[in-house]
């Protein structure tokens, strides 16, 4: 009888100590989207020590923070595949643009990326987010993110190691083929970053240097990313007219390296190329259906941004920004430039004629001298300087600019742009900076893709025109995304996940930034957790920093 009384006794100690379990925090009553893909369901999320305790409906116990989600949808964070918060998450890691729209996770590293560093990456860098006064100080990406992390941010951030930033690092502005011994130093730096938990190797073929990388260079360092399980992602080389060829080459580089490909921002730019969208699908699919490990990724917007060189031929900048300016101040160079521009259909990104001229080219980021410039479009502005000839004024404007500023390009069609919405193997990025609508975080014009971006997933095409449906929607920005990037404790609400959580009113999530006033937050993304804690709490940042660096893993 006195076994039998204790451990009676015991089982009653037990369920009084879960009946009043503490958690950290409860989500009650909320339509959980797990980021699976599939249907919702009513239940709680109970939150302990950074990870998701238990999902269930009415659990039991307590717990330090309740937040009442009746009404409201409850979801992994989402993942940008694409960020270049890297600049500004140094100077202010609360990245209130990246935050507010529920994003937990930026993926950085398109082409450039924030290490390895020496003299020749740190001459070029400097030139970037000089409001910032960021030091460069650092050797590796490694070194980067782990500062970023010491600093504090609000959101997790992981990194490719970029294949521009190993060229420039090993060899420069050089329009040239790498030798053996230099592809073995990118190969080397390449691998000491992949040892560090680096996602994987990424391209930015349009813009120089990297332009001047050829297909068996980056098949050579695509080998070495694949041993490690890593993905190759690609801004490819061409998007325009030379899609399919560059598509092509993409392919091969994934196949003869055996590893995972993500396609940046996948589109067909400018309306002579707007057909080739669908052959451009086509091409995907059947390397898909061959065993290809391809998915892409694209921002919800009619129109791109970069810098306004895109708008010169890769030869000009040979040699960086001094090299270019001098070539723009002299008078037959300058003309032949300007030729180029005007009668190139093939062979490099004409954003110009893409854009269909300054009238598809908006401004976004100026020196000081110039800023009343931006939000201007490209014809507006030389109208207004008293130019009769827009491209004249360009060159004008970048020599003035040694080279730098930035456009918004209007490039694609909307019916495009639903279509590759409605692409099962396609995520979401921003392709931005991270801002905020004070301070020097508000100096630049951005693309309001930097605030609005997944909320406008969520309102414009799955409430209001239906394009996807809300469970398919979630998991493009969340359990997609971890799955490509090996981020295999993310983008799933299951216990023992990590709890990157977003909690939006899906009647009411709405982007406001526009191409004219684009420092303007979405609404309706109500509490947003970075690992547990709260960043955005009735839609207002709470100012805490719980963000880590997260590396790939198997």
């Amino acid at each position: 009888m006195r076994f039998l009384y204790c451990f009676t006794l015991s089982i009653l100690l037990l369920w009084a100590a879960c009946s009043t379990q503490q958690y950290d925090i409860i989500i009650r009553n909320g339509t959980v989207i797990d980021g699976s893909g599939k249907k919702g369901f009513n239940a709680d999320v109970a939150i302990r020590d950074g990870r998701i305790a238990k999902i269930a409906k009415d659990i039991p116990g307590k717990a330090k923070q309740i937040i009442d989600a009746e009404g409201s949808v409850v979801s992994p964070g989402f993942i940008d595949m694409l960020s270049w918060a890297c600049g500004p998450i140094w100077y202010d890691g609360t990245v209130p643009s990246v935050v507010r729209q529920g994003i937990t996770t930026a993926v950085l590293g398109e082409g450039w990326s924030m290490g390895p560093v020496n003299e020749n990456v740190k001459k070029e860098m400097a030139g970037w987010w000089q409001e910032y006064e960021i030091p460069y100080d650092w050797q590796t990406l490694d070194d980067y993110l782990r500062l970023i992390e010491q600093r504090g941010t609000s959101v997790n951030i992981a990194s490719c190691v970029g294949a521009t930033t190993l060229r420039m690092y090993v060899i420069g502005f050089e329009d040239r083929r790498a030798t053996p011994a230099e592809l073995q130093q990118m190969k080397d730096l390449l691998r000491r970053e992949m040892e560090a938990g680096a996602l994987g190797l990424a391209s930015s073929l349009v813009y120089t240097p990297a332009f001047y990388a050829d297909t068996h260079e980056l098949i050579d360092l695509a080998k070495v990313a694949a041993e490690y399980d890593g993905v190759y992602a690609s801004h490819i080389r061409g998007e325009g007219s030379d899609l399919l060829k560059a598509l092509d080459e993409f392919i091969t580089i994934c196949e003869q390296a055996n590893i995972r490909g993500e396609i940046y921002h996948l589109k067909a730019a400018g309306k002579e190329n707007w057909p080739l969208l669908e052959k451009a699908i086509a091409k995907i699919e059947a390397a898909r259906q061959r065993g290809l490990r391809i998915y892409a990724d694209i921002y919800p917007y009619t129109a791109g941004a970069t810098g306004l060189d895109a708008t010169l031929p890769p030869w000009a900048k040979e040699g960086g920004d001094e090299a270019l300016v001098k070539r723009l101040q002299n008078k037959k160079l300058r003309g032949s430039i300007k030729k180029e521009i005007l009668t190139s259909f093939e062979g490099w990104e004409n954003f110009y004629r893409m854009a269909g001229g300054g009238k598809g080219i908006l401004i976004s980021y100026l020196s000081e001298k110039n800023q009343e410039l931006q939000g201007k479009y490209l014809s507006e502005a030389a109208t207004q300087r008293g130019y009769s000839d827009e491209l004249e004024f360009l060159f004008d404007l970048l020599i003035e600019e040694n080279g730098g500023g930035g456009g918004i390009y209007f490039l694609m069609p909307e019916e495009n742009v639903v279509r590759k919405i409605q692409l099962p193997w396609v995520s979401f990025d921003t392709d931005e900076d991270a801002y905020r609508p004070t301070g020097p975080m508000s100096k630049r014009h951005p693309h309001p893709r930097a605030y609005g971006t997944f909320p406008r997933i969520l309102g414009k095409y799955v409430r209001e025109e239906k394009v996807i449906p809300l469970e398919e929607a979630i998991r493009k920005m969340t359990s997609l995304a971890a799955k490509v990037a090996r981020l295999s404790d993310r983008g799933l609400l299951q216990p023992g996940k990590a709890a990157d959580v977003v909690v939006f009113n899906p009647k009411t999530v709405t982007d406001h930034a526009t191409y004219t006033e684009p420092h303007r937050f979405a609404t309706g993304i109500e509490y947003v957790l970075v690992n547990g804690r709260i960043v955005v709490e009735k839609e207002q940042h709470t100012g805490a920093k719980p963000g880590r660096v997260l590396r790939k893993t198997p």
